[in-house]
């Protein structure tokens, strides 16, 4: 305090649109409270105080500007010339000027804030700046902090005002300014209340905040992350058709979570593997597996609770501990948390089950897998059977649960959470502030209010739009809906510690197309959902968030060349050394990547040039990921990047767009070099296309920058490269002959590790294109399109035994001269057709016979000579008692 005390002068000019505080001040020796940041520092300034009021400040809406001079009196902190501000007595440096300082800001009166303070000397480990909340508007309210002109950060600020809850939401944001920021002499903080990317003036009302504090303080050793208002974890759920964890699902895992700017940085995934869908399980190893390799956490979902009856004693029956049993012996590594039950109102779950899962996990889990934390339910909040009908309504009973409207009850909530390690919420739209039944209000209501954030972490797994949710229109967004899930995210940052969008893939609520099988499709194609128009996407959103809020890591020391260009715009630098974050728990994943983000808040075209000190001079490689309708258009590979130890960044960046670089030095690091640590590719696929071809796909090998393709003729043939230094995960190969079978091998160029073989037949014929075809069949018609409907997890049966007339027939929609016929049977192996006969015509009347066979196993290959022809019928000749199943059917021609 001496060193304080001994300045010349301490004297402060309040500014309010325009008007600027002016203080002088160096550090004394008191440690700040660590709230999300455990960095030891010391406090600079604070204003206010600490006492849950902002009492001590003026009100927002007065506009009268004031002009105090303050000089340090023996036994005071401050005293103000004029008598208009008190003088507090207090053993650290606090400013307090009663009256006179705002009580927090609004966009529609007073939506700036200007501080200026000196520096002896710019603190080698940077600074932080706190800001307690006391109050907000539920419109979830942006704060744009800059130093010295150049964006710090935007603090999304959580707030209840306007929802009808009786609980205020009080917490504490803090914010990492690196020393880049900051001057010898005087500086310039300025806080901003920020609109929404796409709302106008008419959002400004709701744009406010109360502070009960505003403090700086110097850290006193390097941070060991840049936080941003609080330490957050995002992700989704990658699954396909909705249920299933399996090689198509795995595949594309990489893109999704580099696209997403997930991958690395420790954040978490959605783990719904279901214990009552048969099949839905059946990659969950090598699915684990990828989640480790890209450092990503997880939490389970695995037991369906339906159908459990207890025992007298009240706990779990022998069946469903021993699927618990089962799943955590075989993946608990891989999982750092297991959710309860799911939304179990609206499913009609039982209470009493959902206590004995938690107490299994909390007593028999952790012992398999130590570092498990269990998740209370998905809480949907839902209503009393009365009210509205829920699903899974059996035996005759009409409720939302056991008892009924049990998920609704906060006292019968709070027995889960009791016994839960991290609370839940699920939340859609603007549904988290809605009076009854909003995660947000429904949480404070369970825990009784908030002194500092919830009283438990939150980890959130479903938050998310579907393609009809609208922001409100108060806010006056000229994209709605894109509006919509841009709020709710920004929500999910304010108040959760973590959060999980609904589902990469899943009708009107995902993040890219959807409606085909995911084992048929290369992920390096996966689109963009879109909304109408061509408007922002949920990827460009979750993509912009993720990159600023969720890569974590050392930072990265980094200027902004092009200062004057980007001074008081929105566009933040977020540049961190992933490899010294802690290994998971549990699975012990690591990351050796650097990462370098560059995004845009603005709703106008920026451009940004920085320079990044990388931690060592040399070569540097890597992939860039930015804007983009596919992720073969968003990715690309860097090579040859020369750091002395700096390197250069400079992207034009168009509205809310973002662009992350994923880095590794090429050099050998600890004996392994960069090409010796990347994994053979996996999944390697060839399929005939139509184009007289073969396209060879496969998934990703986690580094490499270009790939060799390796090609066999006949079985035991050698392998030779036909295609050197590929760029992306497929090829095509025109150099094929008739009636010849091939193998390929892919690896990454340079490496020695080569993937298994994938082999084919190249008859010369190609599979038809199924867009414009028909189905028909007797029994069974209705359901004759799902053996072409592109998934194999559907399928068409004749429902009875075979029997000898049954059939099954397409129209082709056009002439084509066919000569092979596939029946594949996936799961249903033992419904293949016993003997058949195979019809042909060019006009649905006339008939001719090209083949008749038999059918075996999964799989039924037909060929003939080639003929041309519309329709293909396939008629049974022999009866049996078993079923007749087609999950898919693909007719080729020449």
């Amino acid at each position: 305090m001496k060193n304080w005390l001994a300045n010349k002068y301490a004297y402060f000019l309040l500014s309010l649109l325009g008007l600027t505080i002016l203080f002088s001040l160096v550090g004394c020796a008191n440690e700040s409270n660590e709230e999300n940041d455990k960095t030891a520092a010391t406090t600079l300034w604070m204003l206010g105080v600490k006492d849950d009021s902002s009492s001590e400040f003026r009100g927002t809406t007065d506009r009268e500007s004031v002009t105090v001079d303050v000089e340090p009196v023996n036994g005071t902190a401050l005293k103000a010339a004029g008598g208009a501000a008190q003088a507090v007595k207090t053993s650290s440096p606090v400013i307090q000027l009663n009256g006179e300082v705002p009580s927090g800001l609004n966009a529609s009166t007073n939506p700036e804030l200007a501080l200026e303070y000196e520096l002896d000397t710019i603190p080698a480990n940077g600074v932080r700046f706190n800001v307690r909340i006391l109050d907000a508007s539920k419109a979830i309210p942006q704060m744009a902090v800059f130093s010295n002109n150049q964006l710090s950060g935007i603090i999304q600020i959580a707030g209840v005002s306007g929802t009808g809850s009786q609980y205020t939401f009080k917490s504490n944001y803090q914010l990492y300014i690196p020393k880049e920021q900051l001057l010898t002499g005087v500086n310039q903080l300025k806080i901003r209340t920020a609109r929404c990317l796409y709302c106008s003036a008419a959002e400004d009302t709701n744009l406010w905040w109360k502070w009960d504090s505003l403090s700086l303080e110097k850290l006193a050793s390097p941070v060991t992350e840049p936080i941003h208002g609080s330490y957050i974890r995002t992700g989704t759920n990658v699954n396909n058709n909705e249920f299933y964890y399996d090689e198509g699902a795995t595949r594309h895992l990489p893109a999704v979570l580099k696209w997403l700017g997930l991958a690395y940085s420790g954040n978490i995934m959605r783990v719904t593997c279901a214990s009552n869908v048969g099949n839905a399980c059946s990659d969950m190893d090598d699915y684990y597996k990828t989640l480790k390799q890209y450092n990503m956490e997880a939490v389970a979902l695995y037991l369906y609770t339906g159908d459990i009856k207890l025992k007298a004693d009240g706990t779990l029956p022998d069946t469903a501990k021993q699927k618990l049993t089962s799943y955590l012996q075989s993946y608990g590594p891989y999982v750092q948390y297991f959710e309860v039950d799911n939304e179990p109102g609206l499913f009609n779950r039982s209470k009493a089950v959902n206590l004995a899962v938690a107490d299994w996990l909390n007593n028999e889990g952790k012992k398999i897998a130590p570092q498990l934390q269990t998740v209370a339910p998905g809480w949907a909040y839902w209503p009393q059977y009365s009210v509205k009908a829920c699903k899974n309504q059996t035996g005759g009973k009409n409720q939302c649960g056991d008892p009924d409207g049990w998920e609704r009850d906060p006292q019968q909530r709070l027995e889960l959470e009791k016994v839960t390690d991290l609370t839940n919420g699920h939340a859609y739209g603007e549904s988290y502030v809605q009076g009854r039944g909003g995660s947000f209000v429904e949480n404070l209501q369970t825990f009784g209010g908030s002194k500092d954030g919830l009283s438990k972490q939150m980890l959130n797994t479903e938050f998310g739009t579907s393609d009809s949710h609208t922001d409100n229109p108060i806010y006056g967004a000229n994209q709605p809906k894109a509006a919509a899930f841009d709020r709710i995210m920004r929500s999910q940052i304010g108040y959760s510690d973590m959060f999980i969008q609904h589902a990469a893939f899943y009708k009107d609520y995902s993040l890219f197309e959807t409606g085909f099988d995911l084992n048929d499709h290369n992920p390096a194609d996966t689109k963009i959902h879109e909304f109408p128009g061509g408007l922002d996407s949920r990827v460009d959103i979750m993509r912009r968030l993720s990159l600023a809020y969720a890569t974590h890591g050392t930072p990265l020391t980094y200027q902004v060349l092009n200062k004057n260009e980007t001074a008081d715009k929105m566009v933040y630098v977020r540049a961190v050394n992933t490899s010294t974050l802690d290994p998971l728990p549990g699975s012990g994943a690591k990351s050796n990547k650097l990462l370098v983000n560059l995004v845009n808040f603005e709703s106008t075209t920026q451009r940004i040039k920085v320079r990044v000190t990388m931690p060592n001079q040399g070569t540097y490689q890597g992939e860039r990921i930015g804007p983009g309708a596919t992720y073969s258009e968003a990715q690309s590979t860097l090579s040859g990047l020369q750091a002395s130890p700096t390197l250069d960044f400079e992207e034009t960046l168009g509205p809310g767009e973002s662009v992350q670089y994923i880095l590794v030095p090429t050099k050998v690091v600890d004996g392994i070099s960069t090409i010796d640590a990347i994994p053979a590719p996996n999944w390697v696929k060839a399929v005939v296309s139509q184009e007289a071809a073969i396209e060879v796909d496969w998934s990703e090998a986690e580094g490499a920058q270009t790939y060799d393709v390796l090609r066999a003729e006949s079985a035991g043939g050698s392998y030779q490269v036909i295609a050197a230094a590929v760029g992306g995960t497929h090829y095509t190969d025109i150099s094929v002959k008739a009636g010849t079978s091939y193998t390929y091998k892919i690896r990454a160029s340079g490496s020695d590790k080569i993937s298994s073989a994938a082999g084919i037949e190249y008859t010369g014929l190609a599979a038809l294109d199924r867009t414009a075809w028909k189905a028909r069949a007797n029994p069974n018609e209705a359901n004759a399109r799902l053996a072409i409907d592109g998934s194999t997890r559907t399928r068409w049966d004749t429902n009875v035994g075979q029997s000898a007339g049954a059939y099954f027939q397409v129209d082709l929609g056009k002439l084509s001269r066919i000569g092979q016929i596939t029946l594949d049977g996936a799961t249903s192996e033992n419904d293949y057709p016993r003997e058949y006969n195979v019809l042909v015509s060019v006009n649905g009347m006339d008939w001719t016979k090209v083949s008749s066979g038999r059918g075996s196993g999964k799989w039924t290959d037909i060929r003939f000579n080639p003929v041309e022809a519309r329709y293909v019928k396939i008629v049974l000749t022999k009866d049996a008692s078993m079923f007749w199943s087609i999950h898919e059917l693909q007719v080729y021609a020449e």
